[in-house]
């Protein structure tokens, strides 16, 4: 991520991520791990070189949004000279449940 906005992770996105991942661990193949894992490294990179690239959220104008696959959204603020992900929401929750403090 050279020359780009620096990347934080909240603990809640963090929580959400590692739920995520223990879930396709369980459930799913190594393939869609590792698909989730690229798909994901993909967005990071283009968000820290243009943080604004993704739609605003509907909840919060200060927060943006990306689909990182059907069954997760990225939830992200731009903070002075970063980015801190705020939520790795897991598409299959009711959206009630969504952290975005």
């Amino acid at each position: 991520m050279r020359n780009g906005y620096k990347i934080l992770w909240t603990d809640n996105a963090l929580k959400e991520l590692e739920k995520t991942i223990e879930y396709l661990e369980e459930n799913w193949s190594e393939k869609e791990l590792k698909n989730l894992f690229a798909d994901l490294e993909k967005t990071l990179y283009l968000i820290s070189q243009n943080p604004y690239v993704f739609q605003a959220s509907d909840i919060k104008k200060d927060i943006r949004r990306t689909v990182i696959s059907t069954l997760n959204t990225m939830y992200y603020r731009v903070y002075k000279n970063r980015i801190e992900i705020i939520s790795f929401f897991s598409n299959r929750q009711n959206p009630k449940k969504r952290n975005l403090k």
